[in-house]
């Protein structure tokens, strides 16, 4: 039930932020919205200011009112919104507030309106976690950052190794090692080391109750000499000045899109030359096992999640694919180049057919994913019924 429900909160905040780009321009370009909806349809109940009331809107009530209806809908699956003449309706074709009736440049705007409110998300987000703080591994941590709270933590552990056996885990604090209290990750090695073959104590600190654990050195393979099989890292929280933070938040999110820009690249590339998927791609289902995973990491990470999750869906959402906000770009962009616009039928027919074969897409990788995560899902499914 977690993992809905955060899954659900992260994927509204991400579609209603996306449609609300989409409202915003179309009011400044004095285009109107027939209706702003959290969820799908069917409709719950809606409201809508009528001769200077607020009044209730019901499920079968399809009359066109003057002003936008603002409504609660059955599927809480992000929202919607409903521009006049969007789709080209021919009765809408000569009303002065329809989408279809404005200049071409004001069309591209409204439409590439919604993945720019998703940037700008991803934008504040990082900038917000650069600007107050997040706890992170200082290697490779600019030099005018303010580093506070360093430490030394446990960032992995070899499998059957002492430190395994010892019963230390990942994000431990350490505090000493035989004795001795290390300031950063290489004092620490350096302290394992010393020990040699003895057996010694290490203190830690787990989400702050202190414990210990005596662990005995045994010769380790991998590094050639005796060790405890246990990874480190110097661990802060760090800040930046506000301009400083800004800027690494512009930063940030252009490195995330230039990454999802080539995986998706790399995506095309494999399903066109060598007819499959090398790549892990997730559906609905695994984006939702994993934004449950992350949330149980703390805030910090579920918000940075969010805002590549924000990245990823602008760049999907921007692709020159029909029936997404970039393949009715591509269709305006031709309709400028030819001076005319594609004959109605046939585009609303292309976007139809390229919808559909989307769906057919996500439930192939639904399906894989049930496949994949089955055990978590079952593992949900009885603890929401009680099992």
């Amino acid at each position: 039930m977690f993992i809905v429900v955060i899954f659900l909160l992260v994927l509204s905040a991400l579609v209603l932020i996306h449609e609300l780009g989409h409202f915003l321009a179309a009011r400044i370009f004095g285009v109107k919205a027939d209706e702003f909806g959290y969820g799908f349809p069917p409709r719950i109940v809606g409201i809508v200011k009528d001769n200077g009331r607020w009044k209730r809107v019901g499920r079968k009530d399809e009359k066109e009112y003057k002003n936008t209806i603002w409504s609660i809908n059955w599927l809480p699956l992000g929202g919607f919104v409903r521009i006049k003449g969007e789709n080209g309706e021919e009765e809408t074709l000569k009303d002065k507030d329809a989408f279809a009736s404005k200049a071409i440049w004001k069309r591209i705007v409204i439409l590439a309106a919604g993945v720019t409110m998703n940037w700008l998300l991803a934008f504040a987000i990082f900038a917000g976690i650069f600007t107050f703080g997040a706890t992170t591994i200082l290697d490779g941590v600019p030099a005018d950052a303010n580093v506070l709270n360093r430490e030394v933590r446990i960032t992995s552990l070899l499998a059957d190794a002492p430190a395994a056996k010892a019963g230390l885990q990942p994000g431990d604090k350490i505090v000493s090692i035989g004795g001795e209290t290390p300031d950063t990750y290489e004092d620490a090695q350096v302290l394992i080391a010393k020990q040699n073959d003895q057996p010694f104590e290490v203190k830690y600190d787990r989400d702050g109750a202190e414990g210990s654990a005596t662990v005995s050195p045994i010769f380790l393979n991998e590094i050639n000499k005796f060790g405890i099989g246990v990874g480190l890292a110097d661990v802060g929280v760090v800040r930046f000045r506000f301009d400083r933070a800004l800027w690494y938040a512009g930063e940030t999110v252009a490195n995330y899109t230039k990454e999802v820009v080539f995986s998706f690249g790399t995506l095309i590339r494999d399903i066109v030359l060598l007819h499959h998927v090398e790549q892990d791609v997730a559906g609905p289902i695994g984006i939702a096992v994993i934004t449950g995973q992350v949330a149980k990491q703390g805030i910090v990470p579920l918000l940075q999640f969010t805002a590549i999750l924000s990245i990823n869906l602008a760049v999907v959402n921007f692709l020159p694919i029909p029936a997404l906000d970039g393949g009715r770009v591509l269709f305006l962009v031709i309709e400028k180049v030819r001076r005319r616009a594609m004959a109605r039928r046939l585009e609303a027919r292309i976007h139809q057919i390229a919808f559909i074969s989307l769906i057919i897409l996500i439930l192939l990788v639904t399906l894989r994913d049930i496949g994949k995560y089955s055990g978590v899902i079952w593992g949900g499914i009885r603890g929401i019924v009680g099992m």
